[in-house]
């Protein structure tokens, strides 16, 4: 009798996406458990800013992520926008992607699955994961939401400061030499432009049992 393969979801997709929102809802749909890589890079530029650095200095940078506090993953200051500028300066730098390949790969390979969203799951981390998913939106879309999430907690910015930080992020993040945002060539494209957030879960449960399927699971 054969035993059942590890259910590894790899998650991956541009800044405020819905892939968070959807990697969670496969976690709790499968049991598994999941795993906001984002959060690392996030805790690593807030441990940048708190020490004073310069995001660009890669050396500090890198030194931050090796000596990662977990108390940072609960900061308030987490998902600020400009904490967000932080975390996608420093993920560029090889040496900090470097420092946080091991924990993440690890979460990625517990005996019974996991579920992990980010923007290099698919191809760097958990390149054999069984089901991918590359999770999109139009940017003037993923602009009015995360524009919506600041204005809920009080930030200030202008739906155009927003829309151009997005931009700015995704050319970031998809020119990087180090593990670039990428959709993996097996990864299933789920566009959420137009889908409500239950739409959009249950295409993505969707297409990850039909990615089961065909694997023989």
């Amino acid at each position: 009798m054969n035993t059942p393969s590890p259910l590894v979801i790899a998650v991956d997709g541009p800044a405020a996406s819905g892939k968070g929102t959807i990697a969670k809802a496969l976690a709790n749909h499968y049991g598994l458990p999941f795993m906001d890589t984002g959060k690392l890079y996030r805790a690593c530029g807030l441990a940048v800013r708190l020490a004073g650095h310069d995001p660009y200095d890669a050396d500090a940078a890198t030194e931050a992520a090796r000596q990662i506090d977990t108390r940072l993953l609960d900061d308030a200051d987490l998902m600020s926008a400009l904490n967000s500028d932080y975390a996608s300066i420093v993920s560029s730098h090889p040496g900090v992607r470097a420092a946080l390949f091991e924990t993440q790969q690890t979460f990625a390979r517990q005996p019974g699955g996991a579920v992990l969203d980010g923007r290099d799951i698919g191809t760097v981390i958990a390149p054999d994961a069984p089901a991918k998913l590359f999770v999109t939106a139009a940017p003037e879309i993923r602009a009015q939401r995360r524009h919506a999430e600041q204005a809920a907690r009080g930030a200030p910015h202008t739906l155009a400061d927003v829309l151009a930080d997005i931009r700015a992020r995704d050319a970031r993040d998809s020119g990087r030499s180090a593990a670039p945002l990428l959709r993996a060539p097996d990864a299933a494209l789920l566009d959420t432009s137009n889908l409500s957030i239950g739409a959009a879960v249950a295409a993505a449960i969707a297409l990850v049992e039909s990615a089961v399927q065909r694997g023989g699971r």
